[in-house]
Order: C-alpha cells, then structure tokens, then sequence
C-alpha cells in the first residue's frame, strides 16, 4: 500500500539523486560544464520524460481509432497524459485536458470560443505584468469590435506587486473576462489567484489562468482557485514543447472552438487541431512520473492514478516551493560576505525584494548592472563564469514600463544548488567592482572564516596534549 504522507525534505543527498534525473544538468551539449539558469525560458528535460517520448515516437506511432497494435497504443498513452495531467493540477478528470502546439495558440483558442458569446460591449481584465501570450488574444477580440476593451491593472513599478485595490476597480458589471497569470515570467510576482478569481465569480466573468511560469515552482489547484481555464507548457515542467489546457467540465463541450466538420463535436479532442502527437502526452507522463518518484524515491509502489496520486503530487510540489524558497533568500539576502542581488552596488533589481507571506514569490529575478549592456553582460556570465542567464524582454510588456527594451533574467528550479547561487551572485559582484578580467575566486571568500576555528582547535589540542607528556 502507498502511503500519501510524506518526509520528504531535499536535502544535499537528494538534491544528489534529483540531478542525476537530469543529463544535462551540469554540462552543455559542447561538454562545458555551467550552471544552467535561464529555466524561465525552459527547464531542463529530465530523463523519464525523454525516455517515455522515445518509446512512443517508436512503438505508438500510429494514429488513433484503429484495431491494431500501435493504434491501440497510441490512445492509450493520450489518455494516461490527460491522466497524468489532471492529477498533477488536481482537475476533475481527462476529460477536462486539451493539448495544443503552444500557450498562445491554446490562449487564441480560448479567447475565439468565449467571443462568440460576446456583444461587444464587454471589457477584459488582466495584469500590467502579463506574456503577450495572454494579451493579444484579448487584443485581438478588441480589434475586431467584439469587446469594448482590454483593461491593465497597475502593479508598483518598485515593488512589483499588483494594486489588487485598482484591479477591483477595474472589473465591474461588464468585466466577461479576467485573465491572469500566476506569477511573472520578469519579475517573479505571484498573483493572488484566490482572490483575483473571487473579484471574476462576482460579475459572472470568465476566471483564465496563464500558469506557464508557476507550475515548476509550486502546487497549482484548478478546483481551489476556482478557475475556468488554466494553461501551462510542458517545456518549462521538465517536459518537450507543447502545452496543456485545462477547461472547466461544462465549458468543455459548452465552448465552440475552431474545428473542421469531421472532428469530435464533444469533449477535449474537439478542441484539438489535427492529428494528436502521443509523443507529447508520453513526454509530459514521464515528467509527472519524475515528480511522483521525487516524493519517494526509494519506493516501488507508485500511488494509484487520480486522488492518491494527485494528493502525492501537491505535497511533492509543496517541497520543492519550500526548497526554492530557500534559493530565493539566499538570492535576495546573500550568505556570508556574499552579497545578495538587493545589495549589489551598482545592481538594479526588478520585482518583489522580499518572499510575499502568504502568496510568496517565483525564485524569477530580472536586474541590470549600471553601466553595462544586458547582452554582454550575459556574454560575459557565459564566457568566463559558465553561468546561463538570459537578456531579452521575454515577450512581456513588463521592461517597457521601466523604460528599456531587456533585462538580464535567472530563473532557479529544485535541481538547482546553494553553489549555484552563489556563483551567480559572487560573478555579479566581480562584474559590479570591475574584477571581472582576472579568473573569479569562486567561493574562496567563505574559507577564511573557516580556518582561524580550526587552527585554534589543532592548538589547544597540541597544548594538552604536551601537558599529558608533562
């Protein structure tokens, strides 16, 4: 029998085991070894994920509906993603599943079937910190008269976080849609899901959640948020490319999608363009097995699909959102001499500088150094640190507010390490000071504090040990 209770903390030996799940995590394809943190533009795959796609690009290559073997196959694994998935976002079942090519596609989907409910003169209501992936489907509705108008509650440009007091100003009797997301992919601000989709149910709005960002990084529960829809990718879940949608039961079969005449007229395949690709559904399988084996790693009974495994899967993400909280300190706070990124000199920090009690933050973190382009600084992380960071605008409208076109972004995941950290904020601090041309220290600052204690133990021993001989 699998016990659902858990004891599961990672520590230095876990942490050993969860790096070992991901071939790629210490080196680049060239052999380099780095440290990996641009995670916010795609996680590492880990190897069930890659392993379980081979096998069904190999074996179920088939198509769907028909008697022999690799047909039967291929069902079989689109239905045990759905499964998968639908545990993993504690959903009422499969059927609430849609896959599709990406978020956007997916967000373009979703914003065509509720349109054609709509009279045009309806707003939407979404967040000043929102991926364009949740803006121009709701633009695009505008554009095309079909709503009035595509409102953008203010967040605290030094802060980071959401006026909740203007958001609720902004929805009234006309809001049909509130469309956010669960944390920015800049900033790494959290939304209050549970009270922006409190405001939604208040008007009759339609409650849509851009969840790509967040769902690494901690619990996500469509049914206690409340939502209508929710989307992710399974590349930034330790998965491939492609992405998922969960729609509320009724709103399934109640939304008219996009769809050519022969498709299914009911349940989540009439939401899918084209021929499935059971690779996909094997992938993102294999990375809901990685987080099901992170909850017990020695254990050979895997919990039962549906309410044990889903219940297993909410306290393995618990986990790991208490592990990256940790990360996210010692990146805000630093350790030791080492300074954190709010004290860098010269360091310019964008986002929440402090873990939100009850919402908490993303361990997302966008900065520029004064002084220095964000693409050669990037370069230069690279080139001389081994150290992956990104330096673009991340296809948010989050940079445009602070008056820029990029911004360096790290993103840091479970599989990520306390050295990590530090590399990063000891790189930065060299870069900051101008050090940066002579090989950096890595670490050695720590070992001065360390090697006074031991050579007054060695000497208080030496000292009684010649008054034994006395």
């Amino acid at each position: 029998m699998f016990a659902v209770h858990l004891s599961m903390s990672i520590d230095a030996k876990l942490l050993s085991r969860i790096r070992s799940e991901f071939p790629a995590v210490e080196r680049a394809p060239n052999g380099k070894k780095r440290v990996f943190l641009d995670n916010g533009a795609g996680t590492l795959v880990t190897r069930r994920s890659a392993e379980r796609e081979n096998r069904a690009r190999i074996d179920w290559s088939a198509n769907v509906g028909n008697v022999f073997l690799e047909s039967k196959g291929a069902g079989e694994t689109i239905l045990e993603g759905r499964r998968a998935v639908s545990d993993f976002l504690r959903a009422e079942g499969p059927e609430t599943i849609i896959s599709g090519e990406s978020c956007t596609a997916l967000m373009f989907a979703l914003s065509y079937a509720i349109s054609r409910n709509l009279k045009g003169d309806e707003n939407v209501v979404t967040t000043g910190y929102e991926h364009y992936a949740n803006i121009n489907p709701w633009l695009e509705l505008g554009g095309q008269g079909l709503i009035s108008e595509l409102r953008f509650a203010k967040f605290n440009l030094d802060t980071g976080l959401l006026d909740m007091e203007e958001f609720k100003r902004l929805v009234d009797k006309k809001t049909k849609v509130v469309t956010v997301t669960a944390a920015s992919n800049v900033l790494g601000t959290r939304s209050d899901l549970i009270e922006l989709g409190k405001m939604a149910k208040e008007v009759g709005a339609y409650f849509v959640v851009d969840a790509v960002h967040h769902v690494a990084h901690g619990p996500t529960d469509v049914r206690k948020m409340g939502c209508d829809a929710l989307i992710f990718s399974g590349y930034k879940l330790f998965s491939r490319h492609g992405s998922f949608m969960y729609l509320r039961p009724e709103l399934v079969d109640k939304l008219q999608p996009y769809k050519v005449d022969p498709s299914p007229k009911f349940g989540p395949e009439k939401w899918e363009m084209g021929t499935r690709d059971q690779a996909m559904f094997a992938a993102i399988s294999g990375a809901i097995d990685y987080l099901v084996w992170l909850g017990h790693p020695s254990s050979k009974t895997p919990p039962n699909p549906g309410p044990q495994r889903s219940a297993h899967l909410k306290r393995v993400m618990e986990e790991i959102e208490a592990y990256e909280k940790e990360l996210t300190r010692m990146v805000l706070d630093g350790y030791g001499i080492v300074q954190g990124l709010r004290y860098i000199p010269g360091l310019r920090m964008y986002g929440p500088r402090e873990i939100q009690p009850r919402i908490g933050r993303d361990p997302t973190f966008a900065f520029k150094l004064e002084g220095h382009d964000d693409h050669d600084v990037a370069k230069l992380l690279w080139d001389k640190y081994a150290l992956a960071v990104g330096a673009e605008d991340y296809y948010s409208r989050v940079p445009a507010l602070y008056k820029t076109k990029t911004m360096l972004r790290a993103t840091f995941v479970h599989y990520n390490t306390k050295e990590d950290v530090l590399a990063l904020l000891e790189a930065l601090s060299e870069i900051a000071f101008g050090k940066e041309a002579r090989t950096p220290p890595r670490r050695k600052q720590k070992r001065p504090e360390k090697k006074p204690a031991k050579k007054e133990k060695k000497v208080e021993k030496d000292k009684k040990g010649k008054r034994r001989k006395k």
